[in-house]
């Protein structure tokens, strides 16, 4: 689906960004109350924690339909925009080494790639030359890439940012938008979609290039993220799944935000100590 670009054509949905306290206790997931970080109208989305674990980048579009990169300070539950450009800017990841990020720009002739900004949003850099239209990303090390490639279907393909010229070799078809680093690994896992099977989550081993399936994927489920200790972590509806790969079995339900007011469930983002869970979702009652 191509996403990012239809949102140039109508309103994105409305969503807030919340954050709870996590806590990881005999490999069991607890969460405290979320907490409403950005809280306005409009569309707040795409977290991704900072490695200070008190603040994260996220995609904000205002009245103007533009938009830009804001940084979230958790506990003052502020926010200062980042990026204030022409184009758009999508999907923030910090940069594997330094103190900047990387973004899916949408450029002025609609053309969505790679690129990067130093942490004040200054600097502004293609990242990858040839690779397009892409949708999503993650850095599967210091310098491989992994891309979701809009097509029909949307593909999966790794690439190298010393490379910037270079194709991408396609490494799945018709995938989820979700990828994901593996705490600890040079490693990212995706959705697989299957329309006999389902979807599972998968992962890609950056040393090896090998794809190995994970677990099924849940009904409804997009957007998986990993706990520091390996945890997997999605959302359906309301509710908040665990699945741990040292245990393995099915996933588990262990929350459900309905009476805090959230519904919708999407993004997740999980702090790098592992004590912030931040979740994209509609409110009850906006």
């Amino acid at each position: 689906m191509l996403w990012i670009a239809l949102l140039a054509l109508q309103a994105p949905p409305a969503t807030d960004i919340y954050v709870a306290e996590l806590r990881v206790a005999n490999r069991r997931v607890s969460v405290g109350a979320p907490v409403n970080v950005t809280a306005r109208p409009g569309y707040d989305n795409q977290p991704f924690f900072l490695r200070d674990g008190r603040s994260f980048l996220y995609t904000s579009v205002h009245e103007d339909g533009q938009a830009d990169i804001y940084r979230c300070d958790v506990d003052r539950k502020t926010s200062v925009r980042v990026t204030a450009t022409p184009e758009s800017e999508y999907s923030a990841t910090p940069l594997p080494e330094g103190d900047g990020f990387s973004v899916v720009r949408v450029e002025p002739d609609s053309t969505q790639r790679l690129w990067a900004f130093n942490a004040d949003g200054s600097q502004p850099r293609l990242v990858l030359d040839s690779i397009k239209p892409v949708g999503y990303h993650a850095w599967g090390n210091e310098h491989t890439l992994l891309l979701f490639v809009l097509g029909s279907p949307a593909t999966l393909q790794v690439a190298d940012a010393r490379a910037p010229a270079a194709r991408g070799e396609v490494l799945a078809r018709d995938i989820g938008r979700s990828l994901q680093r593996i705490p600890g690994r040079e490693a990212v896992s995706f959705v697989q979609r299957d329309s006999v099977a389902g979807a599972s989550l998968q992962e890609f081993d950056v040393r090896t290039h090998r794809v190995a399936k994970l677990v099924h994927a849940p009904a409804g489920a997009d957007f998986f993220v990993s706990t520091p200790t390996g945890i997997v972590l999605t959302a359906s509806g309301t509710k908040l799944y665990q699945w741990d790969p040292q245990r393995g079995g099915d996933w588990e339900s262990v929350a459900d935000f309905a009476a805090a007011g959230l519904t919708n469930l999407t993004r997740l983002a999980v702090s790098p100590k592992g004590d912030r869970l931040a979740i994209v979702a509609v409110p009850a009652n906006p």
